[in-house]
């Protein structure tokens, strides 16, 4: 089987990275049946973005902390195994933000994209979904749109909801709303257009994030989903992804 290898500059991960590429040779990942991601989700998301154009699956092993989207690190019998894997697609959101110079930046977020306020002013965001406005204003530190994955998330912390991996929902959460006063965010379609725009940007300026890619000074984000774009990531059959995605709903 070729397989490639991912780690981040970390010693330990560096360690395990030349460990494996020893017993299972090198491959370029344009090359390969598979990426092995080793570190943790950290990891994982930059492996998602750094090789977002190919069409490869990709096998986590955990060095990390939590290793939500990994397996646990053996390298033993490691073809095997990821033939052996199960499959979980999933679709990443595409955001367009525009900032104040007119500039259009296009990115991708495998876990949220999110809104924040840049200064000690409170944004002030409109919420339009599907080109109809649905609030006139939310007054807030931001506002964040997760896919299903990421619900566990940034999204959790926020005290946005955790949803099932297959379903077709996206969580819209506010960050420290403070007009509407307990304003709990909604349940979208997947299919829908969300669109925020950033009232007032001038001297309540915000940025927006996908994932860990920070854009400056925007004026307004349009966020959807589409079905089209999607990666697989692989789990051991004793690690079920949609398993651990509910009971975090009943973690203490």
């Amino acid at each position: 089987m070729k397989i490639a290898f991912y780690a981040p500059e970390k010693p330990r991960a560096q360690k395990a990275l030349e460990e494996l590429k020893s017993e299972y040779g090198k491959c370029a990942p344009e090359k390969a049946e598979a990426l092995v991601v080793i570190g943790g989700d950290g990891a994982m998301l930059r492996a998602l973005h750094m090789y977002q154009d190919l069409d490869v699956p990709l096998f986590g092993m955990n060095m990390g902390t939590l290793g939500f989207l990994l397996n646990d690190y053996n390298k033993k019998n490691l073809p095997a195994r990821i033939k052996k894997a199960n499959k979980i697609k999933i679709f990443p959101l595409i955001m367009e933000a525009h900032d104040k110079s007119g500039k259009v930046h296009k990115e991708l977020a495998y876990n949220e994209i999110s809104l924040l306020r840049q200064t000690h002013n409170s944004a002030k965001i409109k919420i339009s979904v599907n080109d109809k406005v649905t609030m006139e204003q939310l007054v807030c530190d931001g506002v964040l749109v997760s896919t299903p994955m990421g619900s566990t998330a940034y999204n959790s912390s926020a005290g946005g909801p955790i949803v099932p991996l297959d379903a077709n929902v996206l969580p819209l959460t506010p960050i420290s709303p403070f007009r509407p006063r307990r304003w709990p965010g909604a349940l979208l379609r997947n299919d829908a257009k969300i669109t925020f725009d950033v009232l007032r940007n001038v001297e309540r300026p915000v940025s927006a994030t996908a994932d860990s890619t920070e854009i400056r000074d925007i004026i307004r984000v349009d966020i959807h989903q589409p079905r089209r774009t999607s990666r697989t990531l692989l789990f051991d059959p004793d690690n079920h992804l949609e398993e651990r995605n509910f009971q975090e709903q009943f973690a203490p």
